[in-house]
């Protein structure tokens, strides 16, 4: 069975073209005139890169250009001034480091939260989502994501929690509140044999109305007319780094430009839609310390990018918003070498990496032998590790490894920090930061957008540039 990857992707359903030149702009979505912009906005897609400091964004462009010789989609807008660029303060109400729960909250009720929270005030006031404005206001909803679903960012659209951990709650909620696509991880929030309270949601979605899918193939079958529910991971959905490697994976599993492309199939129709596509994964990277993980899964998520300004390309009524809700651990190529001109040969060498540290650690044990975990990390990074370093990794895992910082302690941190010794990529932590992150539309209503916002702002642009009334 081969192995079907992004570029195979990127060869079907029309997508090759978008993507064949250097500069996204002018060879495929032309320069868009203000004038194409004026009036409302009968679409919003607003498209999430969950945790991404700038440095990712930085670090997946120059993997893009020693890849493909090309600019990565998102600074291709930039470069091309497709878009109207600002920076956002994406504190919460309780912290200046947000989390995914209270960044989400105040996209989807316009109102900044504790950390933790769902549209839900830290008095017990609850917050009416944006999905049900949209909703009222005949508009469908969609909702795409590698995390599951029920996570905290597609959750804030959608629903009303004290605890984002409430994810058997959120599930139920999403089917009560009917988005019609909501696609990504999580089967064990739906599936009655996993749930605490037995309830088969999947019966329940079908008995509503939807297509049920749990493998890629599934999705595809759906009719662009049906309601869709896909979740095609027990957790969350794999890193890209493990996907493009796993033939299994890659014909069961869709990637996040595929569930884009799907999504926009099914939610186009006379009234419009809005439509939440989250790459959940990057700030689960951010955390780990991956940088494989950080960087392919930047691009999966640019990719989907690509496929959203397809769309508003033949759609200028959409406004699109591109964004962050957080910064995480702060990654970034440092400068190595003499002159610092071995930076981008280090960089080169997260090219042939083959696992996440999500599927690697695993298979490595405090009582291994070094010379067989040496092995073992060679054979899925393409990476020698000295002795030294596998020794120190075996330490951490047994808990005997100090280092000034506390939080860089753990074994996924000091994989980290080894591995930075062979791709020069490094983690500041392994926690959110209270960075100030990019923020970039296009479409009606972009216009709206300041130079520097705070994020609950988004909410009055989405509605706004929409016509939809809020109460």
């Amino acid at each position: 069975m081969s192995t079907f990857t992004r570029r195979d992707f990127l060869k079907t359903g029309g997508l090759a073209g978008l993507l064949a030149g250097t500069t996204f702009g002018t060879t495929a979505l032309g320069r868009t005139r203000a004038a194409d912009w004026q009036g409302q906005a009968k679409n919003v897609i607003i498209m999430v890169s969950d945790g991404m400091s700038s440095g990712t964004l930085a670090l997946a462009d120059q993997m893009r250009m020693i890849q493909d010789g090309r600019r990565s989609t998102w600074i291709s807008m930039y470069q091309d001034q497709q878009v109207t660029r600002g920076l956002m303060d994406t504190a919460s109400l309780n912290s200046m480091v947000t989390d995914s729960a209270a960044a989400g909250s105040s996209w989807g009720c316009g109102r900044r939260v504790n950390n933790g929270a769902i549209n839900m005030g830290p008095s017990g006031e609850t917050y009416t989502p944006i999905f049900t404005y949209f909703r009222d206001a005949g508009k469908k909803t969609g909702l795409v994501s590698t995390a599951r679903v029920t996570h905290a960012t597609p959750a804030s659209f959608i629903a009303n929690v004290v605890s984002r951990g409430q994810e058997a709650d959120i599930a139920v909620q999403m089917l009560e509140r009917g988005a019609d696509v909501i696609l990504g991880g999580g089967d064990r929030f739906f599936d009655g044999q996993k749930r605490d309270d037995g309830r088969d949601l999947f019966s329940e979605f079908q008995a509503s109305g939807y297509h049920v899918a749990r493998t890629k193939a599934e999705m595809q079958q759906a009719r662009s007319t049906d309601r869709l529910i896909g979740i095609f991971s027990q957790e969350h959905m794999p890193y890209d780094v493990d996907h493009r490697n796993s033939p299994e994976l890659a014909q069961n599993v869709p990637t996040i430009a595929e569930m884009t492309d799907q999504a926009l199939r099914h939610l186009t129709n006379d009234s419009g839609f809005i439509l939440q596509v989250e790459g959940a994964r990057i700030d689960h990277a951010a955390h780990g310390s991956c940088a494989a993980g950080l960087i392919f899964d930047q691009l999966a998520f640019d990719d989907a990018v690509a496929v959203a300004l397809e769309f508003v390309r033949a759609n200028p009524d959409t406004l699109l918003i591109v964004t962050t809700d957080h910064g995480n651990a702060n990654p970034a190529l440092n400068g190595t070498g003499s002159g610092y001109m071995d930076s981008q040969l280090m960089l080169e060498k997260v090219a042939g990496v083959k696992a996440s540290n999500e599927t690697l650690l695993p298979l490595l044990d405090e009582g291994m032998q070094v010379s067989r975990m040496r092995e073992l990390i060679e054979h899925h990074t393409g990476i020698g590790v000295s002795a030294e370093h596998a020794e120190m990794l075996r330490s951490a895992m047994r808990r005997e490894y100090s280092e000034a910082y506390g939080r860089m302690n753990g074994t996924s941190a000091v994989m980290g920090r080894i591995m930075a010794n062979y791709t020069a990529v490094s983690f500041t932590s392994t926690a959110h930061t209270s960075d100030h992150v990019e923020l970039s539309a296009m479409g009606p209503g972009s216009d709206s957008l300041g130079a520097f916002v705070m994020n609950t702002e988004l909410f009055n642009i989405m509605t706004q540039a929409a016509g939809v009334r809020v109460g």
